[in-house]
């Protein structure tokens, strides 16, 4: 993924790329070569500790491979077994969830929660309501969730949770039995000063408000502060809806910025048409991009004149429908089955917000060919490892998860600090804080690349700011 210096034995392990990186006057080639082969030996422990769990492999991989020449630098992070320590999550939550249907049929799913770490606050972090969690995925979004969360400087740890329910095509009331059901047995983990969660893909606002009325059901009180998320009336903050999708586009416009670029008259795509690609499209569009392509999983839009939001908000967040039914409102616009030609769609600009791993290499390849000149990850790890290291390759403009999307979770934690302050900020003053927050993660990630020997690479720099401010935390706790 990354470039090499000079040729190391490769491990036998898949992903493993023999990584030297770029010497600097500080790090001789000899602590390079002990700290890779260090780096290696704890990813292959995780391997062989955690069966079956591709993602999460996936996502260790990626931050660890990082690490390199900071462990190199660091000896006290070795010393101190940070990585095996880091790796592991502090309490993993399993359970069962029954619940009934509109038929009166009882029903059973998974729900989990990993608390991975707290060494900068309590666990904080979505949870999502799709068929493909299990814990591998669970645990690949809690273990990113540690270093987003660090870089937004915000005092919250990382966690994750959710549940294989799938909540399409289930009434509002099968919903409310199942969130309810969830939250009796996730109740015992959360709090405020505890674990915070917020929704992610599959849960938003109704689910919230289930979850939150169920947990003031048992707990008693108004516990404000025990979800994010909420409905402005009851504890939520303004411009949370917005966030994830903002900040992903105003972390791109400090990229394009750096290079004498913008949004305005560039093509973009936007992948997913849920809560963040419907507020990327947004910001997108008043910073003067034409977005002209979005998608479910079903399959995808193309409109040449460019997407009419309004039609894809009535659609998606008020008659919860496909994305298909976009061309009845708009005949000049062609709807494709199945979501991965979304990428055969020449841009300027590409928004991956819909799920792990939907941009791989040869995707990577035809945006590259098409002209692409920046992406942005709207989602956990949209793009796979191959395919980061095309964009990279190729000059493009890469903007990684752990930072691009990190606005969710920082306006998630501007919602806490209101909660306990009792406040309640205008939607200018929220967006403001978020604006910034969102350039000091540029800002962090381009400073952390440049010292230690990857200027212009974000992916190394986001995952080196945020690792340290971590692993600092943790040798000042103690072996805790």
């Amino acid at each position: 993924m990354f470039k090499n210096t000079k040729n190391v034995e490769k491990n036998a392990n898949p992903h493993h790329k023999g990584a030297l990186f770029i010497l600097t006057t500080v790090i001789s080639e000899t602590q390079l070569a002990a700290a890779t082969e260090y780096v290696h030996a704890v990813y292959d422990a995780v391997v062989k500790r955690n069966h079956h769990e591709p993602e999460f492999h996936q996502a260790v991989f990626e931050i660890l491979e990082s690490l390199i020449p900071v462990i190199a630098k660091r000896p006290e992070y070795r010393k101190n077994n940070i990585l095996e320590r880091i790796v592991e999550p502090e309490r993993v939550v399993y359970f069962r969830v029954p619940w009934v249907d509109d038929n009166g049929n009882v029903q059973v799913n998974r729900g989990f929660r990993v608390q991975f770490n707290s060494s900068l606050g309590p666990y904080k972090g979505g949870l999502r309501f799709h068929p493909s969690v299990n814990a591998s995925i669970i645990k690949f979004l809690g273990f990113e969730q540690i270093f987003k969360n660090s870089l937004t400087g915000q005092p919250i740890g990382g966690g994750k949770g959710g549940s294989d329910f799938d909540p399409k095509g289930k009434s509002d009331n099968e919903v409310m039995r199942f969130t309810q059901s969830f939250m009796t047995e996730l109740f015992k983990y959360i709090g405020p000063e505890v674990d915070v969660p917020a929704g992610d893909i599959g849960v938003g606002g109704r689910e919230i408000g289930y979850m939150f009325g169920q947990y003031k059901r048992i707990r008693g009180g108004n516990p404000a502060g025990v979800l994010t998320g909420k409905g402005v009336g009851y504890g939520g903050s303004l411009a949370r809806t917005e966030a994830t999708g903002y900040g992903c586009v105003y972390f791109v416009n400090e990229m394009l910025e750096s290079k004498g670029l913008s949004y305005q008259d560039s093509t973009v795509v936007v992948s997913g048409s849920g809560n963040v690609s419907i507020y990327a499209i947004e910001k997108a569009q008043q910073l003067g991009a034409k977005v002209v392509a979005c998608s479910d999983s079903n399959g995808y839009i193309y409109d040449p004149q460019g997407i009419n939001l309004e039609t894809v908000k009535q659609l998606k967040e008020v008659n919860r429908k496909r994305i298909s039914e976009y061309v009845n409102e708009h005949p000049h616009a062609v709807y494709t089955p199945g979501c991965e030609g979304i990428w055969t769609i020449p841009c300027d600009i590409a928004l991956p917000c819909a799920t792990q791993n939907e941009i791989d290499a040869d995707a990577a390849k035809l945006l590259v060919s098409n002209g692409v000149k920046a992406i942005g990850e709207g989602a956990n790890m949209p793009s796979t490892l191959d395919a980061i290291e095309v964009f990279l390759d190729n000059g493009v403009l890469f903007g990684p998860a752990k930072a691009a999307n990190a606005g969710g979770v920082a306006v998630s934690a501007l919602e806490m600090a209101q909660n306990s302050m009792r406040l309640h900020w205008s939607f200018e003053e929220v967006d403001k804080k978020l604006h910034d927050i969102m350039k000091n993660i540029y800002n962090q990630s381009v400073q952390a690349a440049e010292e230690f020997g990857h200027a212009g690479n974000l992916v190394v720099g986001a995952n080196i700011a945020g690792f340290i401010k971590v692993a600092d935390a943790m040798l000042a706790h103690g072996v805790v």
